[in-house]
Formats: structure tokens, C-alpha cells, sequence
């Protein structure tokens, strides 16, 4: 079976090195060696720990970890993560805030479907949560969908934000990070022709690549390098029959970590250098800065093979979100339908992944809507990371994304839902 035994062989290596990290900690840690003066055994330990956590994470779903908010009372108010639609590859989540009434923004954070898990937008969701009621998707681990379950191409990920919205109704504000910028703007055309009534107030898309060819970096350069067949030989393998997925062809999170982490591999290695040298110091904590982002960072998903494949043909080759050519299910999907949502656009000035240019190019896609419904902004010397979750995000554009939703209508106290309503959704 195609690339089953490569699966498990690189699962193996990840166990095997966390394996050899929980030993060199557990035999440096030996008392015995306290009566030998030597650092060795200190780095040693050091050394385990640092990588025993880091590949262990590699295999674990992060948890959200958001227990209270401080409400407008001065109160700390409890954060219930709610399941409001389960589907096979993906569910919507809604983060209740108790004793609030609801908001007057509703806020649709579409997470990246890209290696990480939507847990790489909790200090998002945090931000948001005291001005706003949030709402996420959820995506699942390929690796732990059966095969019975059927595929999840690029398509189908658009008809899910096209249910999630219709769902939530038309005081939703989307909020879309990354790579799902170019499939959310379809979502909304989609709605925006066939149920105008369901389309969301305003649609943010933050660091997107609705035109890829429009500012090339790295990324952007490596697909058109590589021909389809030989992206397929190179990058997708089988589930091993150690999971739920067994046999699902997948695009696996082990080997895309493998891709984040060469993209700046100096940076990376200074990083774990430096905790290493603390861990022996003893000047290190569980949650220090570097454990509370490798715990995120290295903790990886795999995807379906038809999806990475089908985002890497249609979205950077083809350019059909581009070139207003994309299709769902047979039909065109126009984006030009879009004339009452306001769309604003967000990057990064130094943004690698990104680049400034390609996410603007959703304006100029817009053309039914007037020029006053529709924003940009770029964040001087932000990177991609920090477009969404960083400083950058926190100080600046935050503000700038909650003042766009207002001025649009999307500040408007929303229609109180019914319990019946809810137990419904």
C-alpha cells in the first residue's frame, strides 16, 4: 500500500526520539551522580527533557485552555466551549462566555486548515473574547477520520464555511486567517447568489493568498517548481494502521512540520539551543515563553491528500480564485455577486508567507461592491505570525477589525435566539 511503510517509518523515528529524550533524562537524574561534579550530567538531563516534550508534542491536540475572561463588571466570568455542528472532518465551536448577555458582535473565526490545529488561534480567540461572542472551526486530524468517511478537497472545505454561516445567520462577522482567506471569500459569493438573506455583516481576510502570483515568495515558488505527480510522490503517504484513518492518503503533519521548521532552521535550532542551556542552568519553567509556543508549533495534524493537493493546483497554479474561475460542484462561483458585505483585507509587511499584495487582490475581485464597503491594511514590520496573534495583532489591527465591524453594522445588538433555536443548531 502506498506510503504506509513510510507513515510508520516516520512515526517510528518520533517515537524512537522520544524515547531516547525520556532516557537521557531519567538516567542523568539519578541522584548517585550528584556525588560527580561534572555539567555533563546537568546538559544531559536538560537535553532529555527539552527532547522528550518537544516529540511527544507532535502527536497531541493542544487544548484551548481558555477558562475565564474578565467581563465589564470587573468580574471574572467562566468560558465554556460549546459544540454547535459536528461533521466528519470538521465541527463549529462556540466559546460561551456565563453570566454575559450576548454580544453585539458575532465574530466567525475560520482557522487554517494547514498543519496546525485551530488551537494556533487561542490567543486570537482571547483577544476577541471580551468585545465579542466567537464562534470557531474546529478541524479534525485526518489521520483519525476513517476512510468510510469519504474525501475533503478544497470544495467540500468551502460548502463546510457555507453551512457554518448559513447556520449562524446574517449577523456573523468572518474573520478568516491564512490559507482559508481565498475559500471563505468563495463561501461568501456562494451565499451572497443563492441565499443573499444568510450572508454574514462584513468578511476580514488577514494574511490570505487570494493571488499567490502577485508578490512570490518561497512558498508560492515551490509549487510552481514542482509538477503535480511529483508533489504527489513526494509529499503523500498512507495512515498507518496504528489509527483510526488507516489507509486515508494524507499529506502528514510529521513531514509538513518537517517543511515549517527548514523554512527557518537557524532560528529554530538558536531556540532549543538556548532551552537547553536554561533547562541546565535551572532557569528554565513549564511555561515559559519557548514551551508555550513549541507546545503549539510542533503539535501537527495531518491533512487530506485531495486537499493539499487540490489548494496547491487551483489556488496557487491555476489561480482560479484569482481569475474568478472556481467552481463548487459543478458551478462557478462569481465573486462580483458579493455587493453588500464589506470586505477589508489584512497583511503583514514582512510577512514570508503572504506576501503583501496577494490578499488585496480581493478587492479588486469585489466588483459589485461600492468602494466604501470595502478596507485594507498593512501592518508595518509585522511578520505572518503576528498579523493574527502577535503584538502587532493585539495593539493595532485588532482595533482596526472590531472598528470596521462597527462602522458596517456588525456592532448591532443581535436578535436574542430562542433555547428551541439553539438546541436546533
Amino acid at each position: 500500500m502506498k506510503g504506509m511503510a513510510t507513515y510508520d517509518l516516520m512515526e517510528s523515528i518520533r517515537n524512537t526520539n522520544e524515547w531516547l529524550g525520556a532516557s537521557a533524562r531519567a538516567m542523568s537524574s539519578y541522584p548517585v551522580w550528584g556525588l560527580v561534579p561534572h555539567p555533563m550530567f546537568k546538559v544531559m538531563s536538560a537535553w532529555g527533557r527539552v527532547t522528550e516534550r518537544s516529540f511527544a508534542r507532535m502527536v497531541i491536540k493542544p487544548d484551548w485552555g481558555i477558562h475565564t475572561i474578565v467581563g465589564e463588571d470587573g468580574r471574572d466570568h467562566i468560558v465554556n466551549k460549546e459544540t454547535l455542528a459536528t461533521r466528519p472532518f470538521g465541527d463549529l465551536i462556540k466559546f460561551s462566555v456565563l453570566g454575559r448577555e450576548p454580544m453585539a458582535r458575532q465574530v466567525l473565526l475560520v482557522a487554517p486548515m494547514s498543519g496546525h490545529y485551530a488551537t494556533l488561534l487561542r490567543s486570537t480567540v482571547v483577544s476577541l473574547l471580551p468585545d465579542c461572542d466567537v464562534f470557531i472551526t474546529d478541524w479534525k486530524n485526518a489521520r483519525d477520520i476513517p476512510v468510510s468517511h469519504g474525501k475533503f478537497d478544497i470544495e467540500d472545505y468551502t460548502l463546510y464555511l457555507v453551512e457554518f454561516m448559513r447556520l449562524l445567520g446574517p449577523d456573523i462577522n468572518v474573520v478568516a486567517v491564512c490559507q482559508p482567506a481565498p475559500l471563505a471569500l468563495a463561501a461568501t459569493a456562494c451565499l451572497a447568489e443563492d441565499e443573499p438573506e444568510s450572508q454574514p455583516r462584513t468578511l476580514t481576510l488577514i494574511g490570505g493568498p487570494i493571488d499567490p502570483d502577485a508578490a512570490p515568495t518561497e512558498v508560492t515558488d515551490f509549487g510552481r517548481r514542482l509538477t503535480m505527480g511529483q508533489l504527489e510522490h513526494l509529499a503523500i503517504q498512507r495512515v498507518g494502521f496504528k489509527f483510526a484513518g488507516a489507509g486515508r492518503l494524507v499529506y502528514p503533519g510529521l513531514a509538513q512540520l518537517a517543511s515549517f521548521l527548514s523554512m527557518n532552521l537557524e532560528r529554530h535550532g538558536k531556540a532549543f539551543a538556548d532551552k537547553i542551556l536554561a533547562a541546565a542552568k535551572g532557569e528554565d519553567g513549564e511555561r515559559d515563553a519557548h514551551n508555550r509556543f513549541y507546545d503549539e508549533y510542533l503539535s501537527v495534524m495531518d491533512m487530506t491528500a485531495e486537499f493539499y493537493l487540490s489548494t496547491v493546483e487551483r489556488i496557487f497554479k491555476d489561480r482560479e480564485i484569482a481569475l474568478n474561475e472556481f467552481t463548487v460542484a459543478g458551478r462557478r462561483v462569481d465573486i462580483g455577486k458579493i455587493t453588500q458585505v464589506a470586505v477589508k483585507v489584512v497583511e503583514g509587511e514582512n510577512d514570508d508567507i503572504s506576501a503583501p499584495g496577494q490578499c488585496h487582490a480581493a478587492l479588486a475581485l469585489c466588483t459589485g461592491l461600492p468602494e466604501s464597503k470595502k478596507a485594507s491594511h498593512v501592518e508595518p514590520g509585522a511578520g505572518h505570525y503576528g498579523i493574527f496573534a502577535g503584538k502587532s495583532w493585539r495593539h493595532n489591527i485588532r482595533p482596526l477589525v472590531l472598528d470596521f465591524i462597527d462602522h458596517n453594522g456588525g456592532g448591532e445588538r443581535p436578535r436574542r435566539a430562542k433555547k428551541a433555536e439553539l438546541r436546533a443548531v
